[in-house]
């Protein structure tokens, strides 16, 4: 953490010290140019976020095509490793990631006020939100994803204190505080997915087995 702080010193002093030897309007305009790429960057994330996460089956690995045994008894049981192993495991922690680096996005421009907890408490509820409907409603939860980061952009941006790199730095500062207390969200991401999933094979067992019965009745009656 110590060298991460070093780090991070040395670039507010170069930066004070470039911004020093400019004159004033070559110094704004630099700043113009470096928060136009950092604006960027969080609309790309924002893109990239809302198409990504917003889908119900965020990856699509299908690691049942890897389960060749004829084995009836030995098949199921691989099926149902193999699905345990995309959707429990590997999924929450894609979602993980993508909850971090909006945590980490949130955090860097956000005001120095703010305070890590409720940035956290905020990514979560967000990420949470958009992971239980796009069960429901991909289109809903695709809605969601996209306006909540914009809005929040628009925010910030109406902060006289956003245009301040020194800000930005000074907050990055808090990176490694940040992620030693987002992993224990971890759990409950995977908790969440567990039972969206357990919720959404019951639902399709339901109906597969209301058509099953439907069909039945169909054939009897001709």
């Amino acid at each position: 953490m110590g060298v991460f702080q070093t780090f991070l010193n040395g670039i507010i002093t170069g930066y004070e010290s470039l911004m020093n030897s400019l004159p004033d309007k070559y110094a704004s305009l630099l700043n113009v140019f470096i928060f136009a790429i950092l604006i960027s960057f969080y609309a790309i994330f924002t893109w990239k976020f809302y198409r990504y996460l917003s889908k119900k089956d965020l990856i699509s690995l299908n690691l049942n095509r890897y389960n060749r045994t004829k084995h009836p008894f030995l098949n199921k049981f691989l099926a149902v490793i193999f699905y345990f192993v995309e959707y429990i495991i590997i999924l929450p922690i894609w979602i993980f990631i993508w909850f971090a680096v909006l945590s980490l996005l949130i955090l860097t421009l956000s005001e120095t006020t703010q305070s890590l907890n409720s940035i956290i408490i905020l990514s979560a509820a967000m990420v949470g939100a958009i992971r239980i409907l796009s069960y429901y409603e991909e289109d809903l939860s695709k809605d969601l994803a996209k306006i909540f980061p914009f809005s929040l952009l628009t925010l910030f941006l109406l902060n006289p204190q956003f245009f301040s790199l020194d800000r930005v730095i000074r907050q990055l500062g808090m990176i490694p505080e940040l992620f030693s207390e987002i992993i224990y969200f971890l759990i409950l991401i995977v908790s969440l997915e567990l039972i969206l999933r357990m919720i959404d094979l019951l639902i399709n067992l339901g109906n597969k087995g209301s058509t099953d019965l439907l069909k039945d009745e169909e054939t009897i009656q001709e």
